[in-house]
């Protein structure tokens, strides 16, 4: 007797759950992400993991969620609780000790570089005063919001994010320290959804940013950018001594700016000499990673807004070597 009256309660649980289950397996975009399905009073509850996916992706997620357990016959209200684990990202500093040797071209053909062989990069420009990523990469489209974090732009393959699409072209930004500090907070906390890797590229010299970013984020590692000259290595090593002294790893030198070919006669010179930056990195124990000549096909590319490393040819094939050596070395 006893056993005949609970078998309608059975039903009762039971049904609405197998018709919530259904409504789920026609979504799939849920398959995986879905745990914790109860339903009690008129109420379905579940858990939604969301880890990965941009702000977009998570909004797009729970409507279709939200939607489909509606309809489901019986179900007057819908509660869904998103979570996300925290995607464990490897920062990679971009620094050098002077201005004017190419560094924020080298950052931005790496992280393009890096994408196409595979990973999942985003780029920030951290020179707040002087920002070039949005040139280099041909994106100035200004980022949205969700919430309180920025939504990066695409290029490439690679987000991206800089101070530069957030303000006028040309303004001249008189901030101090802390001020600057925050907008690279900004950046860096920024809505990178599954991003495994952040190039950050620095001002040039030893200044607030780059401590901001060695105290707060920890990058894995560094590579510094120095052309051949003698003046250029004497800045690059102060660069290179402040990482030593906050304990940040030094993946590797690129000497940019290595030798010249003239595009009509084809004979290479070293206006800027050669050899320098990987006879200094073998001097101090870093590893060098590379050299990135000077032409006039690469000076084109940056200015239009086309990195070299999204194409073919030469100095693609640089790059990408630089890229494979610099994940040699975080894998190391």
């Amino acid at each position: 007797m006893a056993s005949a009256a609970r078998a309608p309660i059975c039903r009762f649980v039971s049904e609405p759950i197998l018709a919530l289950e259904a409504a789920l397996a026609r979504l799939p975009d849920a398959a995986g992400r879905v745990s914790g399905l109860r339903f009690k009073d008129g109420a379905a509850s579940l858990v939604v993991d969301v880890g990965g996916l941009s702000a977009g992706q998570r909004t797009g997620l729970e409507q279709a969620v939200r939607g489909a357990l509606a309809e489901v016959t019986g179900v007057a209200e819908v509660r869904i609780v998103l979570t996300a684990e925290k995607v464990e990202r490897t920062i990679i500093a971009v620094g050098s000790g002077k201005g004017g040797v190419g560094k924020s071209t080298v950052a931005a053909n790496l992280a393009v570089a890096l994408a196409r062989a595979g990973r999942r990069v985003g780029l920030v420009d951290a020179d707040i005063y002087g920002p070039s990523q949005p040139r280099i990469m041909g994106n100035s489209a200004r980022p949205a919001l969700a919430g309180k974090q920025i939504v990066p732009t695409e290029s490439y393959g690679v987000r991206m994010l800089s101070i530069g699409q957030l303000v006028e072209t040309g303004s001249a930004l008189a901030w101090r320290g802390p001020m600057a500090a925050s907008a690279l907070g900004q950046l860096i906390e920024g809505d990178w959804g599954d991003a495994e890797i952040l190039v950050v590229d620095l001002p040039p010299g030893t200044g607030d940013i780059q401590l901001s970013l060695m105290q707060k984020w920890k990058p894995a590692g560094a590579v510094i950018v120095s052309t051949p000259q003698d003046l250029a290595l004497i800045d690059a090593t102060r660069a290179i001594d402040l990482f030593r002294k906050m304990d940040v790893p030094l993946l590797g030198l690129v000497e940019n700016m290595s030798g010249y070919a003239c595009p009509h006669c084809g004979e290479v010179s070293d206006p800027f000499g050669s050899g320098g930056a990987e006879a200094a990195a073998k001097v101090m124990g870093i590893p060098f990673l590379g050299r990135v000549p000077l032409t006039l096909t690469l000076r084109r590319a940056s200015d239009e807004g086309v990195p070299p490393a999204a194409g073919d040819g030469e100095e693609a094939d640089v790059f990408a070597a630089i890229a494979r050596r610099l994940l040699e070395r975080l894998t190391a």
